[in-house]
């Protein structure tokens, strides 16, 4: 059994901002998966289902971004599961638009959802990193994140969203390094883009950042 947590903060308003990419994934397995209906549970929306033959719950935790640890500490705790029973779905401005990254443990970089869970349940978890990169247009990182993704976005945000969908049961039966491969191939980063990334190392590079909320 595996908890798939997407990471954003609850609310209309927020629903297209690049900090929700977490939200939109698990939107994405759970309509493509077909899904239990989203039921209001341990401080989230949560969804139960199978991808092949695993059982797997899909949450949405609902406290925003920066309080996200309580409710994923609390649906482990449910289940009585593990961290390493857990993966993790966020925004990461230190990945180039449309690359994606999977690793077990490591540091938060400065991503406030990832922080608060750290706090509550240790590191030692999967996460799935989605790329959003940094402003085209020299915008501050909260100001970034914290705004819908636009036309260019879309481009390749849709396909990425589709084929990390549709490709999930090779992680699940071949590993995290083939499903990454997979998925570059399926839907590969935009060549030409002015979106800047910066260190894409899972390590702070002297100043940290913090992404939003």
């Amino acid at each position: 059994m595996r908890i798939v947590a997407g990471l954003g903060n609850p609310g209309d308003r927020y629903a297209s901002h690049r900090h929700n990419v977490g939200f939109m994934l698990v939107d994405q397995l759970a309509s493509d998966y077909g899904f239990s209906s989203w039921k209001v549970k341990h401080g989230g929306l949560l969804a139960e289902g199978r991808i092949d033959s695993e059982k797997v719950v899909l949450f949405k935790p609902q406290s925003y971004m920066n309080k996200s640890g309580l409710p994923v500490e609390t649906l482990l705790h449910f289940y009585r599961l593990t961290a390493d029973d857990l993966i993790v779905v966020h925004d990461e401005i230190d990945l180039a638009a449309g690359k994606i990254r999977v690793k077990i443990d490591g540091g938060h970089g400065g991503h406030n959802g990832l922080r608060d869970i750290d706090r509550h349940i240790g590191s030692a978890y999967w996460r799935l990193r989605i790329g959003v990169g940094r402003s085209r247009f020299n915008a501050e990182v909260d100001q970034h994140v914290l705004s819908d993704f636009d036309k260019h976005d879309r481009a390749w945000l849709d396909p990425l969203l589709g084929a990390l969908s549709d490709l999930w049961p090779c992680w699940q039966t071949k590993g995290h390094e083939a499903f990454m491969t997979a998925v570059s191939q399926k839907a590969p980063p935009p060549q030409n883009t002015n979106t800047t990334a910066g260190n894409s190392d899972d390590t702070n590079s002297g100043k940290e950042k913090t992404n939003g909320l």
